[in-house]
Parts: C-alpha cells; sequence; structure tokens
C-alpha cells in the first residue's frame, strides 16, 4: 500500500451549482489526469444519459458536457494510501479542501457518488462546510448490482 496524493484538481466553472465527489480516482483516472477514466465506470454514460447527450470520449468533450449542465466535478480524498483502485483499502485520508469551489461558484446540492465517497465526505468534509450531501450508487464496475438503467434513474436526481 502506497501514499498517493491526488493528481489532479476540480472540474467546475463560475456557473455550477451541483457538485458531484468521488472517492479517489482510480489507476487509470491518476494516469489520464481526469475523472472516471476506466473504461467500464458507467459515470459518462449515466451523465449523458440524463441530459440527453451523446457519450463523451475525449476529456475535452467531457468537460463540455459537465461545464455545460452546470455541474462540478472532484473527489472526497486529497490523499491516502490505496492498494491500486480499491476504495475499500484506503486508509489515512486526507480530505480535499473544497473551499476553491464554493468560493467561486453556488453550490446548490452535493452529491457522493458511491458510498464510500459519501462516508468520507461525512467524516472530513461535511464538519467544516456545515452542508449534507446525498449519496447516489456508485457507477463504479464494483457495483455490479445497479444495471445502467438504474443507474441513470437513481442519478437523474442531478438534473436541475
Amino acid at each position: 500500500m502506497s501514499k498517493i496524493d491526488h493528481p489532479f484538481g476540480p472540474l467546475y466553472s463560475d456557473h455550477s451549482r451541483i457538485l458531484i465527489l468521488g472517492s479517489f480516482p482510480s489507476i487509470k483516472s491518476r494516469e489520464q489526469s481526469f475523472f472516471y477514466a476506466h473504461p467500464q465506470n458507467r459515470f459518462w454514460k449515466v451523465i449523458a444519459s440524463i441530459f440527453d447527450e451523446s457519450v463523451p470520449v475525449t476529456i475535452k468533450e467531457k468537460k463540455e458536457l459537465i461545464i455545460s449542465h452546470d455541474l462540478a466535478l472532484w473527489d472526497s480524498i486529497a490523499s491516502c494510501e490505496i492498494n491500486g483502485s480499491s476504495d475499500a483499502s484506503i486508509r489515512n485520508a486526507k480530505a480535499n479542501d473544497i473551499s476553491i469551489i464554493l468560493s467561486n461558484c453556488s453550490i446548490e446540492q452535493f452529491y457522493c457518488n458511491g458510498r464510500k465517497s459519501h462516508d468520507l465526505y461525512r467524516k472530513y468534509i461535511e464538519p467544516v462546510i456545515k452542508r449534507e450531501a446525498v449519496c447516489l450508487p456508485s457507477t463504479s464496475p464494483a457495483n455490479a448490482q445497479w444495471s445502467l438503467e438504474r443507474l441513470t434513474e437513481a442519478w437523474s436526481v442531478i438534473r436541475v
């Protein structure tokens, strides 16, 4: 297990109203320095479906999809010890400082992508900013009991 620092910053604009927080980037996301890069993660399919858009392929297209719908993305954790991409292995976590986002846009609602992100948010971030987050089912391929259709239905609450 090795200590890893989050390799990239948040994605937001001054129009962002919804903040979606993951836990910590997967190996693929760390390699590409961008969110949800593992090809089996259903995040981009879910977001595209909710907003009736084409599934983005490039990082530029992914950024445009998020920004065009007043969303913001980041992760709950700034650094931690982790085995590979396993959320279950996360130890000695340090929270991301989300004040950079909150001071630059008006976030109306916080959502966490999966239970681990939500647990970490509640432990480290909520006590500081005093705002609750909604836990959505993880889009990770490890969450196999949730079909793409069920995920899309659950995640449709982010549509503002």
